[in-house]
């Protein structure tokens, strides 16, 4: 492990909660029934706004991915400026600032959180429950060849392992290989060999069958 930013510049709570309703939560739901009554926006357009979240899945992640790997200028922007670039496909990040880290045959990225469970929700969807979990989040920063292995992913004694923290203001995304055997495939066809945890970096994008 030869890298491992981290800057949590703005705090925020652990993803680790005693208490099924603490303060925290009463007073968010305080504020949500007054904002709904004051008719800051109503109670169906919250809730058209939760389920566009939830529909959110990691093919927008992997339309990304594809179109990298078809197009080398816009590999260039994305690489440049991830945010910037994922815009280009009518995918908004808002105020998050989007990295985006490229896998290498020399160096492989993989993605953590290790205060809560940042993570670039509009290209991956919901985070998986492990992304969020005491184990993944301390032991990767600690151990990231042995939590590579364990999901499946063994990489050579040579290969530079770089662990990336996400922060409350930034994400990360793994631009995994583009792997051999896909040079007649489509953008569309490669876009389906791309999976989520290709994308955190637990992974990597399999030669096609």
């Amino acid at each position: 492990m030869s890298e491992h930013p981290h800057d949590h510049g703005h705090p925020h709570a652990a993803i680790e909660q005693t208490e099924p309703q603490g303060h925290y939560q009463y007073l968010a739901d305080a504020v949500r029934e007054l904002l709904i009554e004051k008719g800051v926006f109503t109670a169906d357009e919250m809730r058209r706004a939760i389920e566009a979240m939830d529909a959110r899945t990691p093919a927008q992640g992997a339309r990304v991915v594809a179109r990298a790997w078809v197009d080398p200028a816009y590999k260039a922007r994305l690489l440049a400026d991830g945010t910037a670039a994922v815009e280009e496909l009518g995918i908004d990040m808002g105020p998050t600032k989007l990295v985006v880290v490229e896998n290498t045959p020399n160096v492989h990225n993989v993605i953590v959180c290790t205060l809560c469970s940042c993570y670039p929700r509009m290209l991956l969807g919901l985070p998986p429950a492990w992304y969020k979990s005491r184990n993944y989040r301390s032991r990767t920063v600690i151990e990231p060849r042995a939590v590579l292995t364990e999901f499946g992913t063994r990489l050579p004694d040579d290969v530079d392992v770089r662990v990336h923290d996400s922060t409350a203001d930034m994400r990360y995304l793994v631009l995994p290989m583009r792997p051999e055997g896909t040079g007649h495939m489509s953008e569309d066809e490669l876009a389906t060999l791309v999976t989520r945890d290709t994308m955190i970096g637990v992974a990597q994008v399999p030669s096609p069958s």
